[in-house]
């Protein structure tokens, strides 16, 4: 689809301006590609925790939790508990289960890279290699965009891996919002999904809201110049906005970040329905910090502040609507819009009900979905 360029300028000067303003996103993620392992001497670990513990102190949302954190580290420290560590992959994998052991904080972790993490240039801006890197990872991944398909009755569905913070991703949602506007129910599927960015969240939000309305859709608090920032809907998309038909929204325990932010907002703002498990409960946005060559940690600088329940989902997670297993919440989706629809056909159109029918007795005989997709998979502690 090609866009006019009038709506193609609109769109990205919307998208732009969101950039500019965004707190740093967060993605839950399982581990990348298999680095080489590292040898680590007593010297570079305890640099690692000091820069760690700086970090923490400087940036970490709540000062007071910052400080306990900071001083649990150092604790294991000077009661030699990392001595006996000497792999980088090790050293990271007890870092983060030990920083998560203070207050379960999802977001707090810390990672090791073989490959040389540059510095930023000065203004917390990572070099243009770093930028171009992360731009390909992204495109490979159609910037979290997995599969658009027309199910059985006119269902559309979106299995939306992760929200991109790319700008090229604005143009593939806009994409996909077009091709799903003939539809007339829809599932977006956030099983998979560990998070990202706020901008591309509200563009979608966006087209499932009236045109001409601005409401808001979340504040974030950033401990970092003690500043607030508020995010509302667009007042335009190109293309028809999702009006007047049913949108079921697919969780499960490794639904997180922005991708609870956003089932968190379909829910309060009565956009939709959510089906599926219990989210994450990561909660806290905020951005990786360069610890040393080879060692990072991601450290929550902020919390987001629901306009209709004043508080998040930290800790605690999104409480779906229809509260079923994750591997059979597709099915359960389908079942119900196939419901929907039927009854809203049968005082019209008795052959679309008739077959609507069948299609809920075939999506009833669908199998269940493999478990361990929709499970969250985390390091295992090291004591």
């Amino acid at each position: 689809m090609k866009l006019p360029l009038h709506a193609l300028h609109a769109l990205q000067a919307v998208a732009l301006a969101l950039l500019l303003a965004a707190p740093a996103s967060a993605q839950i993620a399982p581990p990348g590609p298999n680095d080489p392992d590292m040898t680590l001497d007593a010297r570079t670990k305890s640099a690692v925790i000091d820069s760690l513990a700086y970090q923490l102190r400087h940036v970490y949302v709540f000062p007071d939790v910052a400080e306990r954190i900071a001083k649990s580290i150092e604790k294991r420290r000077a009661a030699h508990e990392y001595d006996r560590i000497t792999s980088a992959k090790e050293f990271a994998d007890s870092l983060t289960a030990h920083l998560q052991s203070v207050n379960h904080d999802l977001h707090l972790r810390a990672g090791y890279r073989h490959e040389p993490i540059p510095a930023n240039d000065g203004d917390g801006a990572p070099p243009p290699a770093e930028i171009q890197r992360e731009h390909e990872a992204d495109r490979l991944r159609n910037f979290g965009f997995e599969q658009l398909r027309r199910l059985p009755g006119n269902i559309g569905y979106l299995d939306l891996r992760a929200f991109s913070s790319d700008p090229d991703a604005q143009p593939v949602a806009v994409a996909a919002m077009n091709w799903l506007a003939n539809t007339d129910a829809l599932i977006i599927d956030l099983r998979r999904n560990g998070g990202g960015d706020p901008v591309l969240l509200n563009t979608l939000i966006t087209y499932l809201t009236k045109p001409g309305e601005r409401r808001l859709i979340n504040t974030f608090y950033m401990r970092q110049d003690d500043r607030t920032e508020q995010f509302y809907t667009a007042p335009y998309v190109p293309g028809p906005r999702y009006l007047g038909r049913p949108v079921y929204v697919l969780t499960s325990h490794r639904t997180g970040s922005c991708a609870e932010e956003f089932s968190y907002d379909v829910q309060t703002m009565k956009l939709g329905t959510l089906c599926g498990q219990t989210t994450a409960g990561a909660a806290h946005p905020g951005g990786f910090v360069r610890l040393n060559e080879h060692f990072a940690a991601f450290i929550a600088m902020g919390r987001p502040i629901n306009p209709v329940t004043k508080k998040d989902w930290e800790g605690v997670g999104v409480v779906p609507d229809a509260d079923v297993p994750a591997a059979d919440a597709l099915r359960e989706a389908q079942v119900r819009l196939l419901g929907i629809l039927k009854d809203k056909a049968a005082a019209t159109d008795p052959d679309r009900a008739a077959a609507l029918t069948r299609a809920i007795d075939d999506a009833k005989k669908l199998a269940s979905e493999d478990p361990d997709d929709f499970e969250r998979r985390r390091p295992p502690a090291k004591h």
